[in-house]
């Protein structure tokens, strides 16, 4: 990085420019600087961080651990040696490890936190399998995971869960406690893993570390933190999971190379991509990501599509990255040289959506994608982090699909810390406009702290914009079935999160029929 960032003090200087120092070091050091697993003292239980695995393919997936025997050490090294080792993994067909059918060995660096990222192929498509590491003497815990379905292959039915925005200061992650149980094919995250604040909540939940996280070691510890919860972790061990970055994940409400207005010293944006690349590096060491979402400095291969069979295509969008500053002048959203997506990634998911022979197509989006006018009465009001921000750069994409007649359309969205299912039409100023798709918006897991069934802001929403069919403010998750005729969203809610042990129970369940664009009914 050839700016210098002269706002940022300089401490969080040297820490965050050790991130691309790190790289480089990476990039050089030669492979016999492992040290072979079966020969290294480690100071206690490697795996304290679980396992887990993610963007499944027909023929494999991706199985991920970091190791951590100390994992809030204040170096955010998690106890670990300055120096790569050497780990061994393997997958069976059965739970017990009779049937082992791949087996391999990864280097963790000290450079990526010893994090492992294990890309297995030559798998059976639409399969169960079970996987687990190891190194020296110690086993991780085991993991489920499942292979896509072959390209084409008909399918009758598959599930995917979604979720997003679990503050660790808001409340306990009771929701994943039930998500695991649940046996979903797949596991959507949307963004919000972490929150980049500091504070300590009022639940004994405070952030490790107490300060806003700026350097790679601040993110790392605070990955630590979240990644400590057994229920976070039992999820993961659940199901394969496919996932993207939101605004915390780096910081509130940023965009492109701009930090939020609030935030010093980020105003300069040579200082705030040393901050993104931190955040980018901590985020891939702690996810189940493939090598080809691996960091480049401040750069990080987000969108990717993922296709199971003829029934779903997953297009995973960057909201992020690409887009133009947020506006302060709402009267200024229906420009239409503003970006959400960026050309190249709009380009990209139009061309993918007109080419696709799945039965369903659904985007995996940050921000929702439906207009919420927030002001009772004639008077209109709305949020310009959201796409009623980029209201030009909307009316493109719901304008390509319909020209392309892209069927089955769906949106599923997190962000809002709050649920609503709407009909995405194509004039929201005109209700009896065409309907071309439906959007899924999900409640948090945690953010937000307690919820209630229905606030003010979701009695304006309902009243103010017709396309809203459902609404609920509860914490929670979101699991869609999908079938041949027709597929289901169950909006799964749990009634507090300021203590453990909360039940879980469907507040309404959500259909769409196939070939029919919108909400065909909503039950409770």
């Amino acid at each position: 990085m050839s700016e210098s960032p002269l706002m940022l003090p300089r401490r969080r200087f040297l820490a965050l420019g050790g991130v691309a120092a790190g790289a480089a070091f990476l990039a050089a050091e030669p492979a016999s600087a492992s040290a072979p697993d079966d020969r290294i003292t480690l100071p206690g239980y490697p795996f304290t961080l679980g396992v887990a695995s993610g963007d499944p393919t027909p023929d494999g997936v991706v199985l991920w651990t970091r190791l951590a025997p100390d994992p809030l050490a204040v170096d955010g090294l998690g106890g670990m040696p300055r120096r790569a080792v050497t780990v061994r993994w393997e997958m069976a067909e059965d739970e017990h490890f009779r049937r082992v059918v791949r087996r391999g060995v990864e280097r963790a660096t000290p450079e990526w936190a010893h994090s492992v990222h294990a890309e297995v192929h030559g798998l059976r498509p639409d399969r169960v399998y079970w996987y687990r590491f190891r190194i020296a003497d110690e086993v991780s815990p085991v993991g489920r995971t499942r292979t896509a379905p072959r390209a084409g292959a008909t399918l009758d039915s598959m599930s995917f869960a979604f979720a997003s925005c679990q503050a660790y200061t808001d409340g306990y992650f009771t929701a994943y406690e039930h998500m695991s149980r649940e046996d979903p094919d797949l596991v959507v995250h949307l963004g919000d893993y972490i929150y980049e604040g500091g504070g300590a909540g009022s639940i004994g939940r405070a952030h490790l570390p107490a300060a806003e996280t700026f350097s790679l070691t601040d993110y790392r510890i605070r990955y630590s933190q979240y990644k400590l919860d057994p229920a976070l972790q039992a999820a993961h061990a659940a199901a394969p999971w496919v996932v993207a970055p939101d605004d915390h994940d780096v910081e509130n409400n940023w965009a492109g190379d701009h930090s939020q207005p609030d935030t010093e010293p980020d105003q300069d944006p040579a200082v705030f991509r040393l901050r993104r690349a931190a955040a980018y590096q901590a985020y891939y060491e702690n996810l189940p990501l493939r090598a080809s979402s691996m960091p480049h400095g401040p750069e990080m291969q987000v969108y990717r599509r993922l296709r199971f069979g003829d029934l779903l295509q997953l297009d995973v969008l960057d909201t992020r990255r690409f887009r133009d500053q947020q506006l302060t002048d709402q009267s200024l959203r229906w420009d239409t040289n503003r970006q959400m997506l960026g050309a190249r990634q709009e380009a990209w998911l139009l061309a993918g959506l007109g080419a696709s022979t799945a039965r369903w197509n659904v985007l995996g989006n940050q921000v929702f994608a439906m207009e919420a006018d927030h002001t009772d009465g004639a008077a209109e009001t709305f949020g310009m982090d959201t796409w009623d921000g980029y209201a030009a750069a909307r009316q493109r994409l719901f304008d390509g699909v319909a020209r392309r007649r892209v069927d089955n359309f769906l949106i599923v969205t997190g962000d809002a810390h709050r649920s609503v299912a709407a009909d995405l039409k194509l004039d929201f100023s005109d209700p009896g406009s065409r309907t071309i798709g439906t959007e899924f918006l999900g409640t948090s897991i945690s953010s937000g702290g307690n919820g209630v069934d229905t606030d003010a802001l979701g009695v304006t929403w309902l009243a103010e914009n017709p396309h809203m069919r459902f609404h609920n403010s509860q914490r929670g998750y979101q699991v869609c079935h999908l079938g041949r005729r027709e597929m289901r969203t169950d909006y799964r809610v749990v009634p507090f999160v300021d203590a453990p042990g909360a039940p879980v129970v469907t507040r309404a369940s959500v259909h769409v029929e196939s070939g029919r664009a919108g909400v065909a009914h909503v039950s409770a």
